[in-house]
């Protein structure tokens, strides 16, 4: 399965990888490789291997669930596509309460000690779906874990979901994403050790040069 969605990420350019030319994250990281799982949304065919994807990995890691929560914004149409998929309720957490209305952050109903699988489109360190999951279980749910498209298994990631005691199963990650570019032709087989001394230490740029 990860390498065939890592294959369907690649031909359309969701994950694009660019060691040559790095690009700028927000935070102002220099970074060989640049994902969009959004562009899955407009592209039926990997949208839905990937769709039938998260349902079956919920389905065979977390058969107990009993909802889907999206994170916002990103995760919120895999949740709905996977929710139906499972015929089970989903809804999503805001990035914040809102400021309006009855303030809620999370939408959706959501009963006190229900089981929960958080949808993630993508996860780097990890800051943003451990946010989400502290929300639902200050509500009172339970957290089963999360199910990802893509994780770049960055130690700083791996180090935090652990300590929040939060399994995450991704479709692919950043390995096999190189591996797979290497082999379908997308970048050059040397370019793969810069990429790991990125993907281990993205704050260290010597793999630039």
């Amino acid at each position: 399965m990860k390498k065939q969605i890592a294959k369907c990420l690649l031909e359309i350019e969701a994950v694009f990888l660019r060691p040559e030319q790095p690009f700028t994250w927000a935070s102002g990281i220099k970074s060989p490789i640049y994902c969009d799982n959004r562009l899955t949304l407009t592209a039926p065919k990997v949208r839905t291997v990937i769709e039938n994807a998260i349902a079956q990995t919920v389905k065979t890691n977390f058969p107990d669930c009993e909802v889907l929560m999206g994170t916002s914004t990103a995760g919120i149409a895999h949740a709905a596509i996977a929710a139906h998929i499972l015929d089970l309720p989903m809804g999503y957490v805001r990035s914040g309460a809102k400021d309006h209305g009855r303030g809620n952050q999370i939408e959706g109903k959501l009963e006190k000690g229900q089981k929960v699988v958080i949808i993630e489109d993508l996860i780097s360190t990890g800051g943003s779906v451990i946010e989400v999951a502290d929300v639902l279980r200050e509500a009172g749910a339970e957290v089963l874990g999360i199910v990802s498209i893509f994780t770049y298994g960055m130690q700083k990631g791996r180090t935090r979901l652990q300590e929040k005691k939060l399994k995450n199963i991704s479709l692919t990650d950043f390995d096999t994403i190189c591996a797979v570019a290497a082999e379908q032709g997308y970048i050059k087989e040397e370019a793969i050790e810069r990429l790991m001394a990125f993907r281990n230490n993205p704050s260290d740029e010597s793999w630039i040069r």
